[in-house]
């Protein structure tokens, strides 16, 4: 069955009679002139298909928890929508902590992860009862018994592991190999439980989590990851006598990006999950564990649009024409990090046909603020409203200040309503933590 990750657009998305794209039932021109662009556009209905697609994949297996990967895009609204359908949070900074606190997610459907956790913000998972806390490494032991013993309690973890898998995706967002930064190699586990089991009483080893990269599109590596998992269990009940109950398995699904694009379905990796459990369980001697799935782009990625005004263009002398838009890199880093490509149309005349080739340059002052190189495109006017597709992940959660440019505001849309979830930066919010020494003031 497809699932909404294999679409390359938002899944209400059409052009209405007046030859204008519509998401959400809401007119993209309307929604660009009422709130200004650039202009992070949300699909609710989008997001709530693909979580609910997200449960129904996985429903054939008793024990499940599904967790949404804060770090793809994070406002209180996306946490009602999320918690509403069931979902805890994958948090990786005492930022997030405190976003799904204070949006009334139930904290202890949520996991803490990360690599370099501080003090307080460990306090802080303990204190607000995060009901998991993935550990990342030898240090981190040390700091959070010391924090569980403080507040006087148990806290139950998992030992994030590397499990040896390289997936074929870009290698900054490959996360599973051995030669990277995040979890302890499978040859100190055993260290790491001595350590649990002898000295740090306040911590309660449930389980393994392992994450293996992101933008996945192959299935067997979930297969795979399932095995390395469930082996490594059933070794440390051999020789220590515990019987661990969960394994994180992460997230990763890819989505549609292009139309050369073709990622599998939410389907297809519950499949395979599940099957490599059956197989895997029994071989091992293990019970069948309960799983955390963490889907984060692959929800809210194809349900978030960013909309650009065109301003000036550039024919180089035999060479390319630039477009510039009123956006770019500090609004979306990802061409510029990851080489990532993008679809793009023209929202005010999306029937138009494509008669140039352009690139689609931003506004910063780097070079290499390029978000569309060479794509055929309608001939592009000052005043042009663009819809680039697919840029709900990592636009607005990696987005900057840089040439002190205001980030843009973001705006959910269901039912042909539009609501603002993040109010646009003023100039008063850009300088309001700048401080002017008292030997500087005049």
């Amino acid at each position: 069955m497809t699932t909404a990750n294999q679409s390359l657009k938002p899944i209400t998305t059409q052009i209405n009679d007046d030859n204008h794209i519509e998401i959400g039932g809401c007119d993209l021109v309307e929604l660009a002139q009422q709130y200004g662009t650039p202009l992070y556009v949300y699909d609710e209905k989008t997001i709530r298909t693909i979580a609910q697609q997200y449960k129904s994949a996985f429903s054939k297996y008793p024990k499940v928890s599904m967790l949404y990967a804060s770090k793809a895009f994070m406002t209180k609204a996306v946490v009602r929508i999320l918690d509403e359908e069931g979902f805890g949070f994958d948090m990786v900074s005492g930022g997030e902590i405190y976003t799904a606190s204070t949006a009334g997610a139930d904290m202890k459907k949520c996991l803490f992860n990360g690599n370099n956790k501080s003090y307080d913000e460990l306090q802080m998972a303990v204190e607000l009862g995060v009901g998991l806390i993935s550990v990342d490494n030898f240090l981190e032991l040390t700091l959070l018994n010391e924090v569980a013993k403080s507040n006087n309690k148990t806290v139950d973890i998992l030992l994030r592991v590397t499990p040896g898998i390289e997936c074929h995706t870009h290698e900054y967002i490959q996360t599973g190999h051995l030669d990277s930064k995040f979890g302890f190699d499978l040859t100190q586990t055993d260290e790491a439980v001595e350590l649990i089991i002898d000295e740090y009483k306040n911590l309660n080893l449930v389980g393994l989590h392992a994450h293996i990269g992101s933008q996945i599109f192959e299935t067997t590596i979930y297969y795979d990851e399932v095995d390395v998992l469930l082996k490594e269990m059933g070794r440390i009940k051999t020789k220590y006598g515990l019987n661990l109950t969960h394994i994180n398995l992460g997230g990763g699904l890819g989505i549609k990006y292009t139309e050369s694009d073709y990622p599998p379905s939410i389907d297809e990796i519950a499949d395979k999950i599940i099957t490599s459990i059956h197989d895997n369980a029994p071989k091992y001697n293990v019970e069948l564990p309960e799983i955390h799935i963490e889907p984060g782009r692959s929800i809210i990625g194809t349900s978030g649009v960013t909309l650009y005004t065109v301003g000036s263009s550039k024919q180089v002398p035999n060479g390319k024409k630039y477009v510039a838009v009123d956006g770019g890199m500090a609004d979306n880093p990802r061409p510029s990090l990851y080489q990532a490509v993008y679809t793009a149309e023209v929202a005010n005349r999306p029937d138009d046909k494509a008669t140039e080739t352009v690139t689609i340059a931003g506004r910063f002052c780097e070079s290499g603020d390029i978000l569309i190189k060479d794509v055929k495109m309608p001939e592009l006017k000052e005043g042009d409203i663009l819809c680039f597709y697919n840029t709900g992940a990592y636009g607005y959660s990696m987005s900057s200040n840089y040439n002190r440019v205001l980030k843009p505001a973001a705006v959910l849309v269901n039912n042909s309503q539009s609501d603002i979830i993040i109010n646009r930066e003023s100039y008063e919010n850009l300088v309001a933590c700048d401080v002017i020494p008292e030997r500087l003031k005049k």
